[in-house]
């Protein structure tokens, strides 16, 4: 088990409107779109994005292409104060737009400095900015908000959000709990930049995504800066707040930070110590490492019960073993740098990283991945007959509802589906078909159609409908040739 579903199941809450404009005011407004702010030309943005498993996750009419989060924690109160400014260019003329919020406590909202109306229902922040926004627009939209953040408990029992831990807290975000901490676009399909500062008490470390640009310690509290210019969908961004051992060093031209719960050190210790030698052996399988740092955080968080591939830094509930720091570290190209279109699209993700565990195996002394392809088709390779025949519950590329979106089938045979690619079109064409795949779709989104055109194209003349028939989409167990 590696990354789990964990789906926001809330309950809608009360409309909270403004206390400056009256409920029928903005009922009024509403009826004529932005007849009360300034033009008329624009319409509201959806509230979702039609995911096929979470229809109300992410949002219509704009991007985002830059998070700027300010927030301070008081770990003894478990209290959090925020302030998020998302920089975004409009797809659409706006009248509206929403951003994904879960809980929390709106106090006050404003685009281009000019204080905006709002109303809430469920994770939906609706935002009517003074004037109309128009289309390809830059705007920019700033919430203050603070509260008690949400864990939330998903449909297969794991847990994401705001979890904490017994020194602090550690945010995850897959698929939906990022809005469980900073409101914004929350589906994979946005990508944006980040910086984020996080003010905790003295002697805490917060530890994010991508590079530590400052730390500075006034008044028995320290702030954290962090900054992530990739550009990153949010259920990857993460914050760890607690004590840690943290190591800098290098993995070649990259800087590498870990963080370590101390109970972790010892055990952690000399896993981490091979990344530089994991990257190495990447870059040459995928191409070049697509970010700028990297590094790994470990917490000691056994109820959290999964790692994930949170960018440029994975997080570990407790010491990983070689294959799990693999997998995460393979998914930076196959998840972070190239992220799903939909969550239906998970394959692509847990798909690719077990196949890269494969393949380790195979560099390294193991099992080659047709012997390990073999074992998982009988059923070998696991410990109960049940696991084997788990993973012939559905197909890879069309999990039955959201709460399946990381079930065995997705990972075993997802994997399996680039053994049959690799059988079909031979060793060379297969590795050059990896690494294209990366650097085609880098930092981008992509799709299960995007990546069985990319490989037909990259291997004409070969016959792959059978793979993509009976392996990506067919029910059930296909026959073995």
């Amino acid at each position: 088990m590696v990354s789990r579903d964990r789906r926001i199941t809330s309950v809608a809450r009360s409309v909270r409107l403004v206390p400056t404009l009256p409920a029928v005011s903005l009922l009024a407004c509403a009826l004529v779109l932005s007849a009360c702010g300034g033009g008329v030309h624009g319409t509201p943005g959806g509230s979702g994005v039609r995911d096929p498993y979470f229809p109300k996750a992410g949002n219509g009419g704009y991007d985002v292409t830059h998070y700027g989060l300010r927030l301070a924690y008081d770990p003894d109160a478990h209290h959090l104060t925020g302030t998020a400014t998302l920089t975004a260019r409009a797809a659409e003329d706006l009248s509206a737009f929403n951003l994904d919020l879960l809980g929390m406590e709106v106090e006050k909202v404003t685009v281009g400095g000019e204080t905006a109306r709002w109303n809430r229902a469920g994770q939906e922040l609706t935002v009517r900015p003074h004037d109309d926004i128009d289309r390809d627009g830059t705007f920019r939209v700033t919430v203050r908000y603070s509260g008690t953040p949400e864990t939330v408990t998903d449909p297969d029992g794991s847990q994401e959000g705001w979890l904490r831990t017994t020194d602090g807290v550690l945010a995850l975000g897959e698929p939906t709990g990022s809005m469980a901490w900073f409101p914004g676009n929350h589906h994979p399909s946005d990508k944006a930049a980040y910086d984020l500062a996080v003010t905790v008490p003295k002697g805490l470390q917060a530890v994010s995504n991508g590079e530590l640009r400052s730390e500075r310690t006034a008044g028995g509290r320290t702030t954290f800066v962090w900054h992530s210019g990739e550009p990153m969908a949010s259920y990857l961004a993460t914050l760890a707040i607690g004590r840690f051992d943290i190591s800098r060093s290098r993995a070649g031209d990259l800087p590498l930070y870990t963080a370590v719960d101390p109970a972790e050190a010892a055990a952690s210790r000399p896993v981490l110590g091979r990344i530089p030698e994991v990257l190495r052996w990447a870059e040459r399988k995928f191409g070049p490492y697509p970010f700028s740092s990297t590094g790994a955080i470990v917490d000691s968080a056994a109820s959290v019960g999964y790692a994930l591939e949170t960018q440029t830094r994975p997080v570990f509930p407790g010491a990983p073993d070689i294959t799990l720091l693999v997998h995460e570290l393979a998914h930076q190209w196959y998840g972070d740098s190239v992220t799903p279109g939909s969550w239906r699209d998970m394959w692509l993700n847990e798909g690719f990283a077990t196949y890269a565990e494969w393949l380790w195996e195979e560099d390294h002394g193991g099992d080659s991945t047709q012997e390990t392809f073999d074992a998982v088709y009988s059923g070998a390779y696991f410990d109960t007959k049940e696991a084997g025949e788990e993973i012939w519950e559905f197909p890879p590329a069309d999990p039955p509802n959201a709460g399946q979106i990381s079930d065995p089938p997705v990972y075993w045979r997802g994997a399996m589906v680039l053994q049959k690619v690799r059988q079909v079109v031979g060793d060379d064409r297969f590795f050059s078909i990896l690494r294209g795949w990366a650097a085609t779709y880098r930092h981008g989104n992509a799709d299960t159609a995007d990546f069985t055109a990319y490989v037909e194209k990259r291997a004409p003349g070969k016959d792959l409908e059978g793979v993509w028939d009976a392996w990506l989409y067919g029910e059930g167990k296909p026959e073995q040739p």
